[in-house]
């Protein structure tokens, strides 16, 4: 191991991300009902600019009256780059207790972060507000994937990052038919075989980013979440998407229409036999300790360090899903 220890984010169970328009109550009242583990009340892509006022107003209204019961509760502000922005931070921060979260959008340099850092440094302060808020930033531009590891030590109020994937696609010129879809054009052709036949197999274009994205969070101690899909009506195309970030290390993805939810909750929940498999190497290590031997095996396979963090993080992971 580095002799340089990273903190860990302040753990949260994250695997579904609902995003809810804060233009419409009805809908911030049914996603309190709803079984998502993080609730984003939206100010800005989802809300037209007559109406981010009367948003930032319900979001207040409804944090304070609605029982979110455990749910972590965020809202996602205006950028930097406009006016709404210090209005979002300041008028929900200094009248609802019940935030937890802030998500940062279009997050470019590390500056940006340390903006919304200091107003609401400031307003905790003067508000004196026991509970610190945390941050989640969009990575959504180029700018954004260039900096990445340096906007994932901006803050030490950070604890996730979401891959943007339309607002990246449109910083990037890539071609997409549906917001995190694939385009047969991303692809490669194979040589002719005997028979002079080529086959055609389809590529991710959002691997680069998304891989990216992932080891900038895992190196400084932060939850990596996989952003929207868009055709909320093809639920294979959305669990296909999701199982390919669970597989390379994601901790959930956003919801954009309730039907998405248990979806994501299914994906990032370990099975019973990861859950099974990571108890017995725990309990193998543990045997190991007491007989005084230095190498542990399991089924035939040496167990490392780095087995044992992981199987630690599923059982904890899988107790904080238990107690929700």
């Amino acid at each position: 191991m580095s002799f340089t220890l990273v903190q860990q984010a302040t753990p949260r169970l994250h695997r579904s991300e609902l995003a809810v328009p804060g233009s419409n109550p009805t809908f911030m009242e049914k996603s309190a009902q709803s079984k998502a583990d993080v609730i984003f009340l939206d100010l800005e892509d989802a809300v037209a600019p007559d109406d981010k006022e009367q948003a930032r107003k319900n979001i207040i209204q409804a944090l304070n009256e609605i029982d979110w019961g455990s749910k972590t509760m965020m809202i996602r502000i205006n950028g930097l780059d406009t006016h709404y922005m210090y209005r979002d931070v300041v008028d929900i921060v200094e009248a609802c207790p019940r935030l937890d979260m802030i998500l940062i959008p279009k997050v470019g340099v590390p500056q940006d972060v340390y903006a919304i850092d200091v107003l609401v440094t400031q307003i905790e302060q003067a508000k004196k507000r026991d509970k610190k808020i945390g941050f989640e930033v969009l990575i959504e531009t180029a700018l954004g994937m260039a900096n990445v590891e340096a906007i994932a030590t901006s803050s030490k109020r950070l604890e996730a990052m979401s891959f943007g994937v339309a607002d990246y696609a449109a910083s990037c010129r890539t071609r997409t038919t549906v917001i995190g879809g694939v385009n047969p054009d991303y692809s490669v052709l194979t040589d002719k075989d005997e028979a002079g036949k080529r086959e055609t197999h389809w590529q991710d274009p959002w691997l680069f980013a998304q891989q990216r994205m992932l080891v900038a969070c895992r190196a400084y101690g932060l939850r990596p979440i996989d952003g929207p899909f868009g055709d909320f009506s093809d639920p294979d195309g959305y669990l296909s998407a999701a199982r390919r970030c669970a597989a390379a290390g994601y901790e959930g993805k956003w919801a954009i229409h309730p039907s998405q939810i248990d979806l994501a909750n299914d994906v990032f929940t370990p099975s019973e036999a990861e859950v099974t498999k990571a108890r017995r190497i725990l309990e193998a290590m543990e045997e190991a300790a007491k007989a005084g031997r230095g190498a542990v095996a399991l089924d035939g396979r040496l167990i490392d360090i780095a087995s044992i963090r992981m199987a630690e993080a599923l059982i904890e992971k899988a107790n904080a899903m238990k107690a929700a």
